[in-house]
């Protein structure tokens, strides 16, 4: 399969957000009295907030729609820059670009904070779409992301594919007919990516370079 058009997931693909996502995470703990290390809030990473709060801490529907709002209030001043972008991520994106594919973000992360961010770290030039959720939850199931962005640029599935770090990614390629790639640098395990049904799973940025390079080409 060749393929034209990218989509990337932010957070344990692009970049890696532990230090902001897991402070923010603990911040929203705290306004409702819940002490959390920092290290056992990783599995915040990747899925939808608001599912999260309700899965790993038992918070009812109102307090996990508050729990975002707390999230944010420290992840807007601070968080959002407490990140780094993945080595040689940069040098795919350009690699990329210059083989005329079509590079898209898609993120559970409110598409507001992921432009910031790719803005951030000059990123932001490498990609035609930057789409994520909407502030109110919407959009923030990938499959519902996916399918969105499918619609919007009527893209082609058999010439599409998503990258990213949790099973989430894969299940939302998987119901919308593009193929996947599992990446095992970011948050999600082999098991979990490979039991979710990637297309296929790679350990490091230069192994997903060198997967993806042969598949797109200048002349697709």
């Amino acid at each position: 399969m060749v393929y034209s058009n990218i989509l990337f997931d932010l957070d344990g693909t692009l970049t890696d957000p532990k230090v902001g996502i897991t402070k923010s995470v603990q911040y929203a703990l705290n306004k409702f009295g819940i002490k959390a290390e920092l290290d056992n809030l990783v599995s915040f990473i990747g899925p939808p907030l608001q599912g999260s709060f309700k899965e790993y801490y038992g918070l009812n529907e109102e307090n996990s729609k508050k729990a975002v709002e707390y999230y944010r209030e420290y992840f807007a001043l601070y968080g959002i820059y407490e990140n780094e972008v993945y080595s040689e991520i940069e040098d795919l994106l350009q690699e990329l670009r210059n083989r005329g594919a079509t590079l898209i973000v898609a993120t559970s992360k409110p598409t507001k904070f992921a432009k910031l961010i790719l803005e951030h770290f000059k990123l932001d030039q490498y990609f035609d779409v930057i789409k994520g959720s909407n502030l109110d939850g919407s959009l923030s199931d990938k499959t519902e992301l996916i399918s969105y962005i499918i619609s919007e640029q009527k893209m082609d599935t058999k010439k599409s594919i998503m990258i990213g770090d949790r099973k989430h990614d894969i299940i939302g390629a998987i119901n919308c007919g593009i193929d996947s790639i599992g990446v095992g640098y970011g948050y999600g395990t082999e098991d979990e990516l490979t039991k979710a049904g990637s297309t296929a799973y790679v350990k490091t940025v230069v192994d997903l370079r060198n997967l993806l390079i042969e598949k797109v080409g200048e002349n697709y």
